[in-house]
């Protein structure tokens, strides 16, 4: 018996050297120091993480209990550790995130607030466990608030700091409002320019701006984390901007705006730094409150591209998928699946890609700040309760190219609105609708529609309308119920029109001709 006791006792300190090693380097946060019971312990928790990064990385150890700190800046080889019942809470005295640092805000590099988990040339930090990150956020909104609604303020002592440390910023026309505000909210947390990040099981809660946001990052992983935030301003959950290898799982996410965002940098200032945000997945989540469920852009200047959404729920979010920009964000978004999503009680559209984000810039020649949307590709999709089933608008220089759409069911108030676009393809769609067409397609060139249907098509609308179209292909569609009118065309511009494989004995009127039709529609 004394001999098996000598060989585990044996096993334990030497073949186990790596466990034993990590033991080391595991500081229970309490026994450093920290107050469990919320008084103010930021210097204990820098200094911890200071002591583990200066013996080669180590975990920091949070049990049950409240903490209270102020920014903290985290370190490579550095791991969060935070046990069921802890919760780490962060001060709403804003002279605890000085001084300033680097970071990317709405897309733009600038000095500001640091984030309250904090970043910079790291790799290998680690989030997780089961506890809570409360950003303590309602100062930072009220402060917000106040500056916004009310004019010729004199600047506070943080808005002539940022007027200071960023003389050199230049931003659009457009966007000149929001920056005379000259107060930027910090992210929960932001990563800047590192490597190998992972968050796991945390409840992220009440962040003053955006909650998890990496900028210039390769290879990060977010895992089985919740996030909540109230009806609160610009409080996102989860935005990659100009990040690499970015895997989203398993999350539950409820924000003030959108839910999860991908981004590359605004205007000018993103096509500087020229980093695009490329080989994301996201998968196996659910979006509940929020601007959006999934949205790209509308800072996308560095680009985005193969980006893959599946096997998500969007449960009472304001729109499903959005994507955004406008002229003067340059960029290019490409590449993009989208299947096996759920959508229930849409607000807005269950789709969205709009090229007119911002409306007040007119036409100009294609450069690099004229925004480019292509190939982009939606399969297998259920949505109830919407709105709208979609809407693409492209711009006159640029349309929406090469975009799919198979396999969809949505039950709507409005149906799809398709402007300025080119080779979209409707396959195998239904969309119920209770006012007007259930494809209405404008302006547009080179556009397949197979099977696609209503199953209570209205008296008084064609099934699909269009008005200035050309190179259209109708097939195999075959209305199973009554059917007062299926195809309406109009516009001097519409032209080359097939339809072949169609069955129409449920359609009373099975095309009709508008008046500024001069082309003839191909009936096989």
């Amino acid at each position: 018996m004394k001999a098996l006791t000598y060989i585990s006792l044996f096993l334990l300190v030497f073949s186990s050297g790596t466990a034993y090693a990590n033991s080391l380097n595991w500081f229970n946060v309490v026994e450093e120091g920290a107050s469990k019971t919320g008084v103010l312990s930021t210097n204990i928790l820098q200094n911890t993480i200071d002591k583990a990064s200066e013996a080669g990385g180590g975990t920091l150890y949070f049990p049950a209990g409240n903490y209270l700190t102020g920014a903290l800046k985290l370190k490579s080889n550095i791991t969060l550790n935070l046990d069921a019942g802890a919760v780490l809470k962060f001060s709403d005295n804003f002279d605890d995130y000085l001084p300033f640092v680097q970071l990317r805000w709405e897309g733009t590099v600038l000095n500001s607030f640091s984030p309250l988990l904090y970043a910079k040339n790291a790799e290998n930090i680690t989030i997780t466990g089961r506890g809570v990150i409360d950003g303590n956020g309602k100062a930072w909104w009220t402060e917000m608030y106040r500056i916004e609604s009310t004019e010729n303020l004199p600047l506070t002592k943080y808005q002539k700091m940022t007027q200071e440390q960023n003389e050199d910023i230049k931003t659009a026309p457009y966007y000149q409002r929001t920056r005379n505000f000259l107060f930027h909210r910090p992210p929960l947390f932001q990563a800047f320019q590192c490597k190998n990040i992972l968050i796991e099981g945390v409840t992220f809660q009440n962040s003053p701006f955006w909650t998890i946001n990496p900028a210039f990052c390769n290879n990060v992983t977010i895992d089985k984390v919740t996030i909540f935030n109230p009806p609160s301003p610009n409080t996102d959950g989860i935005n990659p901007t100009s990040c690499k290898n970015v895997h989203i799982s398993n999350c539950h996410i409820s924000v003030g705006d959108d839910c999860i965002t991908i981004k590359s940098g605004r205007d000018a200032d993103g096509r500087k730094w020229a980093t695009p945000t490329e080989n994301v997945t996201i998968t196996n989540c659910t979006m509940l409150s929020g601007h959006g469920g999934v949205v790209i852009g509308s800072e996308m200047s560095g680009g985005i591209k193969k980006i893959t959404i599946s096997n998500c729920v969007f449960d009472g979010t304001d729109r499903g998928i959005r994507i955004k920009a406008a002229r003067g964000r340059g960029g290019v978004v490409e590449d993009i699946r989208v299947s096996n999503i759920v959508m229930n009680n849409i607000k807005q559209e269950a789709f969205m890609l709009n090229l007119f984000y911002d409306k007040n810039i007119s036409e100009e020649p294609v450069s690099e700040r004229t925004p480019i949307f292509r190939n982009i590709h939606f399969s297998n999709i259920t949505a109830t309760a919407v709105n709208t089933a979609g809407r693409i608008l492209g711009i006159t220089e640029m349309p929406v190219q090469n975009v799919s759409f198979s396999d969809i069911n949505i039950d709507a108030k409005e149906g799809f609105l398709i402007d300025t676009a080119l080779d979209i393809s409707l396959a195998d769609v239904q969309v119920a609708t209770t006012i007007g067409s259930s494809f209405e397609i404008k302006n547009s060139k080179n556009i397949r529609l197979d099977n696609v249907s209503t199953d209570v098509p209205l008296d008084t609308k064609a099934v699909v309308k269009l008005t200035n179209v050309s190179n259209v292909f109708l097939s195999n569609n075959f209305p199973m119920v009554k059917t007062a009118l299926f195809l309406e065309a109009d516009g001097i511009e519409t032209g080359t029109i097939f339809l072949k494989n169609n069955v129409f004995d449920n359609v009373s009127v099975p095309v009709k001709s508008g008046t500024d039709l001069k082309s003839k529609i191909n009936l096989n």
